[in-house]
């Protein structure tokens, strides 16, 4: 964790009381801090709380809302509900593991793309659906997708970090 991760934490924390039941909303609070739930984190949770490290893993691996590694810049959701699943998602989800080099629930090691897989978004007719962060990607083919790709792929170049 950067030293600002670990500040962030330590106020989080200092603003609770150390009741076992304070454990979700604790988790919650500090991953829409962090983005994530490092494993420095849980183990300060679990110090905190006065529980065991392996309690406090297990809810984080239980929850699927709970992270346990950042999301990219660009975080990329794949709508598998029925209409999208019907209508290509996994051909979707397959072009996009390869297109971004990782695997659904990974995140690229720059931090640029994260990948999921989501239940539903809820514009069935507009199937198949991605969202990258909030805009919503509608009928999407594997073309379509590696063409949605190049702005923000373009934007993460012009980056000052990725120029030389």
């Amino acid at each position: 964790m950067t030293v600002t991760e670990k500040d962030k934490l330590s106020e989080v924390i200092s603003k609770c009381k150390p009741e076992r039941g304070n454990l979700i909303p604790l988790l919650q609070e500090i991953q829409a801090e962090l983005g994530y739930l490092p494993q420095e984190a849980m183990q300060e949770v679990a110090s905190f709380l006065d529980i065991p490290k392996v309690e406090v893993y297990g809810v984080v691996t239980f929850y699927n809302q709970f992270r346990l590694a950042p999301l990219g810049k660009h975080h990329v959701r794949v709508c598998m509900g029925t209409a999208c699943h019907l209508r290509g998602g996994k051909l979707i989800l397959e072009a996009l593991e390869r297109e971004l080099s990782i695997k659904v629930g990974q995140t690229a090691p720059d931090r640029s793309f994260s990948l999921e897989r989501v239940a539903c978004v809820g514009c069935c007719m507009l199937a198949p659906v991605v969202l990258i962060g909030e805009e919503i990607h509608p009928k999407m083919t594997p073309f379509k997708m590696e063409e949605d790709l190049i702005p923000y792929r373009q934007e993460i170049d012009e980056l000052p970090e990725n120029s030389n």
